[in-house]
């Protein structure tokens, strides 16, 4: 991968992954872009009460490849978009970069309804996009195509949805705007416990530096080229430590004064937990619902696997980010402590679904290897201070 303006990994969908346990069958995505036979499914799961459920609200872009179609818009305009998609209402799109995720959600609720048949505390996917009405039918046929479970529809004709977050109740965004990122970090102010926005079409450029309560999550997803295949039976997901799931204090350290002063101040503050950082949210619903899985006898066949993926040393530093965890009450599945080595080949094994991370060489790395990975915009490594004191983002955009 190289540091190019304007440019970013991009995926195909026919690079999409199926579940490891069924390679001998044809994956549903394999028929994406195909002419569609429009119908309205007679039987879907009934979707949890809003205030019950974890709401992960998604993009159009996000959930699907519209690489396409959004070239048209941008060279020829709004009218002409709408009629590209109204010409094409029957034909599929193919995943984008969170597909693989929807269906991980999917099958997670597939078992929480076995083992709770009268609980709503389930994740419920919601289509927020800026997308017009008359693109909906395309939208609605390519969800039935894919025999996806989204019921809930927010398509606001050019103007931003993000006003709407906070009335569906939402716990997690996944967009591919990179203009939202701003307005939801800022909207999230207000807001509900937890946004989250993935971004698969560049950079923003503003960030977001060393908030010390921040109440909303925003990262930027790069989707490699060709993707790691991942499992649609167990939801994964990996995390950096600092600046993502605590914040961005011992980082202040270490940039302000080196490694040997960060791994004093570790030993120091010990048993003194971190403050929170923005993925600390997300980690918790995440750990509420194991907890279910848990009283059932299925701890280790959970349909959930999280895991601790950090440049941090064990001996040195690792015993602050496990107490800080344990003072919180969240669980982690795996901790990797890999001393400052590179992230991509742990996680080319791990095999994500999303993996978060503050360093963009880090995303790089894993990107490279398969994984779908993205950047938070968190914390004072955003950034680095000029000669004379003009500020400088440090995040390429990445080819």
């Amino acid at each position: 991968m190289s540091a190019n303006s304007g440019r970013t990994l991009t995926t195909s969908g026919q690079d999409l992954a199926k579940n490891g346990n069924s390679s001998n069958n044809k994956a549903p995505w394999k028929d994406a872009g195909t002419v569609l036979q429009p119908t309205t499914p007679t039987r879907k799961p009934q979707p949890p009460k809003p205030q019950n459920a974890i709401t992960i609200a998604v993009s159009s872009r996000v959930l699907f490849n519209m690489e396409k179609e959004q070239q048209i818009f941008e060279q020829q305009g709004m009218e002409e978009y709408i009629k590209y998609q109204v010409a094409h209402e029957t034909e599929s799109f193919s995943p984008g970069p969170a597909f693989s995720f929807v269906k991980a959600l999917e099958a997670v609720n597939a078992q929480l309804r076995e083992l709770y048949p009268e609980s709503e505390e389930l994740f419920d996917v919601v289509l927020i996009t800026n997308n017009h009405a008359n693109v909906g039918l395309r939208l609605i046929n390519t969800i039935n195509h894919y025999q996806l479970v989204i019921e809930r529809f927010c398509m606001t004709g050019g103007n931003s949805p993000i006003g709407y977050l906070k009335a569906y109740h939402t716990n997690l965004y996944l967009s591919a705007d990179p203009d939202k990122v701003h307005e939801a970090l800022e909207a999230g102010q207000s807001g509900k416990s937890l946004h989250l926005q993935l971004v698969s079409m560049g950079l923003h450029q503003t960030s977001v530096l060393c908030l010390l309560n921040p109440g909303i999550a925003a990262a930027t997803m790069f989707t490699p080229d060709k993707m790691t295949e991942v499992s649609e039976t167990q939801l994964r997901v990996a995390f950096d430590g600092d600046a993502v799931l605590f914040s961005d204090e011992s980082e202040q350290i270490y940039k302000a004064h080196g490694l040997d002063k960060f791994f004093e101040h570790e030993k120091a503050h010990e048993n003194k937990p971190l403050d929170h950082g923005p993925l600390k949210g997300f980690l918790e619903v995440l750990g509420k619902l194991q907890k279910k899985f848990y009283a059932k006898g299925h701890r280790m066949d959970c349909p959930i696997r999280t895991y601790l993926v950090t440049a941090r040393s064990a001996a040195s530093s690792g015993a602050r980010a496990l107490k800080t965890l344990r003072s919180w009450g969240l669980e982690i599945d795996e901790a990797l402590f890999l001393a400052g080595a590179p992230k991509g080949p742990m996680l080319e094994k791990i095999r994500p679904h999303i993996f978060f991370d503050d360093q963009m060489f880090h995303v790089e790395g894993a990107a490279e290897m398969g994984t779908v990975a993205c950047h938070v915009p968190y914390g004072v490594a955003q950034r680095i201070v000029r000669k004379g004191g003009k500020d400088k983002e440090t995040s390429p955009v990445v080819k």
